[in-house]
Parts: C-alpha cells; structure tokens; sequence
C-alpha cells in the first residue's frame, strides 16, 4: 500500500491503521517529516521533493491519496494490475479529476479508482476505537490552538506545515 500525503492528519491514521492489518505500506511526504512518517510504521518513505513515486516502476495493490498534489492518470502509473486508487483529499484540480474520469477509467482498465465519501457507522467506529486503545494507532498531534486562534490554525494548516492533527481547544 502507498499513502499519498502520510504525514497529514489523514496520511498518520492510513500508515498506522493499515500497519496494523498487517499491510506493507510505504508513505510519502516532504523532506522535513519523513522520519516522522518512518516513526508511525511505514516500512518504506519516499520524499515527493526528491522522486516522484508515480514514475519510480513500482506498483501498488492500494494507493491512499491524502495529498492529490499529481493527476489520478500520472498516480494511476503506479497502480499494480487490478490495483486501487482512493483519493480523499487533496488539491480541487486532481480530485474533479478524479470525479470526472475515475468512473470511466475503472470500466477501461482492471484498476479501480475512487473518491472516498465517508459514511461513519458503529462498526467502523468501535474498529478505529479498539486500535487506539490497544495502542496500534495513536493520534499524531502537531499542535493545539484555543478557539479564539481558529484562524491562526487554519492558516497552519494550510501551509502544508502540519504533521498530523491541529486540535482546537474549547474551554
């Protein structure tokens, strides 16, 4: 598996809960957070600055796409056959692009491609629950800002700086 965006708040769950089901998973981030991302379990990291993991001939079994920062055809490159490409998130160009041609793309090739729409249920829920609390998956935390700071950590996040979550304090 290959997580698009690894050290993101999204990026930090997918390595480590799929870590936890026993997938290899190979992460990828820039430069300054690739030992982060090592450090939640991902067996291999490539840092986007330096390659482009669309172009490195490996192939994939599912690509998490988290950052969306390429189009789904260049991503698409390094599905394995029969692969899948989910994306939830990202840049608005690759993800209406994704929306767009992903429906058709999955009926020409063996690969499927998808965009994630989260549907929350209780099973799901009490899964995710039961790897924090056996200590599997453990929420990365990159800072915290009271609520009258909420645009400063909007800000943040939209620098790109963030590893993991930014939580808003309340109280």
């Amino acid at each position: 598996m290959l997580v698009n965006g690894a050290s993101g708040g999204v990026g930090t769950f997918a390595v480590q809960i799929a870590k936890a089901y026993g997938a290899e998973v190979t992460g990828v981030c820039r430069t300054e957070k690739v030992d982060a991302v090592r450090s939640i379990g991902a067996d291999e990291v490539i840092d986007y600055t330096e390659v482009n993991y669309a172009n490195t001939g490996e192939r994939y079994d599912l690509i998490l796409d988290a950052g969306a920062h390429q189009s789904m055809l260049a991503t698409r490159r390094a599905l394995a056959p029969g692969g899948r490409y989910v994306l939830v998130g990202g840049a608005l160009g690759p993800m209406l692009g994704t929306l767009a041609l992903g429906p058709l793309l999955s009926r020409l090739g063996n690969e499927r491609v998808a965009v994630l729409m989260a549907e929350p249920n209780r099973a799901d829920l009490e899964a995710v629950g039961d790897l924090l609390e056996s200590g599997d998956v453990v929420p990365v935390i990159d800072r915290r800002y009271p609520l009258e700071e909420v645009p400063d950590a909007v800000a943040y996040l939209e620098s790109g700086g963030a590893t993991g979550k930014v939580v808003i304090t309340v109280g």
